[in-house]
C-alpha cells in the first residue's frame, strides 16, 4: 500500500460513501493533508491504521457500557 491514500481510496476501504470520508476529514476525526495545486486531500496509511484503532476502542467502550440484556 502507498504512504498517502486518495479518499476515494480510504472510502472503499472503510465501506463507506466519499461524503462520508469527508467529512471525517474536515471534522478532524482523520488527519488529513491537502497536497497539489489543486489542495487535494490525502491521508497517510498510518493515520488511518490509527483512526481503525480508535473506533475499535470507541466500540468496546459502547459495549462495555450497553451490555446485551442490561
Amino acid at each position: 500500500m502507498a504512504r498517502f491514500l486518495q479518499l476515494a481510496d480510504v472510502a472503499e476501504i472503510l465501506s463507506i460513501s466519499a461524503a462520508q470520508t469527508y467529512a471525517l476529514v474536515r471534522s478532524g476525526d482523520l488527519p488529513a493533508i491537502k497536497v497539489g495545486g489543486r489542495g487535494q486531500w490525502r491521508v497517510e496509511e498510518s493515520e488511518l491504521e490509527s483512526y481503525i484503532q480508535r473506533m475499535y476502542a470507541k466500540t468496546r467502550e459502547f459495549v462495555a457500557e450497553h451490555p446485551l440484556g442490561g
